[in-house]
C-alpha cells in the first residue's frame, strides 16, 4: 500500500469517527427529548387536522402547503381568533372548500391551533443554532 494511500485512509477514518460522535451527541442529548403534551380537546383537533389533510394547503410553523395561509399564529392575531376560524371551517373561501364540523369538533380545531399559537412565533427570527446542531427558537409559554 502506497504513503498517498494510507494518509486517505486515516483521513477517512477520522471523518467517520467524528461523525460517530456527532451522531451520538445529537441523538442522546436530553434537548431532543422534550415531549408535547395535548389536551384530549386539542389532541382530537390534531386528528380532525390530519384526517381532512389540513396540510396540504395550510402551513405551521412554515411546513405544509401554500395553497392557503401560515396557521401558526391565526389564534392571536389581530382581528382573529377563535370566531374567525370557527367561521372559515364551515364556509369556506375562495379555495377552501366547505367542511360540515359539528360545534364539538370546531371547538376541537380552535383548541389545536390555540396549543399551536402558544408554542411559538413564525417566523421566528430570534433562533439560535447550538453546535449540536439543534435550533433553540423563543418560545411563548417559556
Amino acid at each position: 500500500m502506497s504513503k498517498k494511500t494510507k494518509i486517505n485512509i486515516s483521513i477517512f477514518s477520522v471523518f467517520i469517527i467524528l461523525f460517530c460522535f456527532y451522531n451520538v451527541l445529537v441523538y442522546t442529548s436530553q434537548d431532543s427529548k422534550r415531549p408535547v403534551e395535548l389536551s384530549y380537546e386539542a389532541s382530537r383537533g390534531q386528528v380532525l387536522w390530519q384526517n381532512n389533510n389540513c396540510w396540504s394547503c395550510h402551513q405551521v410553523y412554515g411546513l405544509g402547503g401554500y395553497l392557503g395561509p401560515d396557521l401558526t399564529n391565526v389564534y392571536s392575531a389581530r382581528y382573529k381568533g377563535e370566531n374567525y376560524i370557527k367561521a372559515f371551517l364551515n364556509s369556506g373561501l375562495k379555495q377552501m372548500p366547505k367542511f360540515n364540523f359539528s360545534e364539538d369538533e370546531k371547538d376541537a380545531l380552535v383548541t389545536y391551533l390555540k396549543f399551536i399559537d402558544s408554542t411559538g412565533y413564525y417566523p421566528n427570527y430570534d433562533a439560535s443554532f447550538e453546535i449540536t446542531g439543534w435550533v433553540d427558537l423563543e418560545n411563548k409559554n417559556e
